[in-house]
């Protein structure tokens, strides 16, 4: 809490000096005591409705998305008030695509967290459980043409695939392990195709029917620095 009104002054300037973006607004964050997280990936569309995916639940270490699964066992209540919040927020944007819009889970309420005017990292569980992925969706939208329905095919777990420390702070590296993760019943990978990598950072998903397959998946993956 800032107790002196000359702190809210240069807190503002500090803001709007240093923000990206051209827009005069800013952000006021406060601590929020959550039992999960949610992202409610919202279709903001040129010709039709706002429409929105099953939500996604998701934890994340150390601020990056680590798994998501869909769909998230909330209440249909919480699912209304998390699409009449993301609908505000995406008119008042503009644009056309997809949104992932997160969201704090804090017992019979939910509360904004943030937005990526984009595909969302932990959208990519749609790649295994959608009829149209968070990709397919976003360019629908971008280009006018018709979303008729979003469902299910079947319910999904993602687990990222993270480099570790290598020789260098920036290394080449190779993947092992890929062929025996895939001889998993229900399991695919994505590999993205990063030319390089350091301690942390994102180079492929796993997608599986379920947390324990995926995790045995991961056993076999290792990223080798070259």
């Amino acid at each position: 809490m800032v107790e002196n009104f000359e702190d809210y002054a240069i807190a503002w300037k500090n803001a709007t000096h240093n923000m990206r973006g051209d827009r005069v607004k800013v952000i006021i964050e406060e601590f929020i005591n959550f039992q999960s997280e949610i992202t409610l990936l919202t279709v903001r569309q040129k010709f039709s409705d706002t429409i929105y995916c099953p939500p996604i639940g998701h934890t994340q270490e150390k601020g990056d998305y680590n798994e998501s699964w869909q769909p998230a066992n909330i209440s249909d209540v919480l699912i209304k008030k998390a699409q009449d919040i993301s609908k505000i927020i995406t008119d008042d944007l503009g644009g056309y695509g997809i949104f992932g819009v997160e969201f704090f889970i804090c017992g019979n309420e939910i509360i904004f967290s943030e937005l990526s005017p984009r595909p969302h990292d932990t959208g990519m569980v749609t790649l295994f459980t959608q009829n149209l992925t968070e990709f397919d969706l976003h360019l629908r939208a971008i280009l006018g043409l018709p979303i008729p329905n979003i469902f299910l095919l079947r319910k999904g777990f993602s687990k990222v695939i993270k480099a570790v420390s290598g020789k260098e702070n920036k290394y080449n590296y190779t993947f092992v392990g890929i062929e025996k993760a895939l001889k998993l019943n229900n399991v695919d990978i994505r590999l993205f195709g990063k030319p390089l990598a350091w301690e942390g950072r994102r180079l492929g998903v796993i997608l599986s029917s379920d947390r324990e397959n995926a995790e045995e998946s991961a056993k076999f993956i290792k990223i080798q620095a070259n």
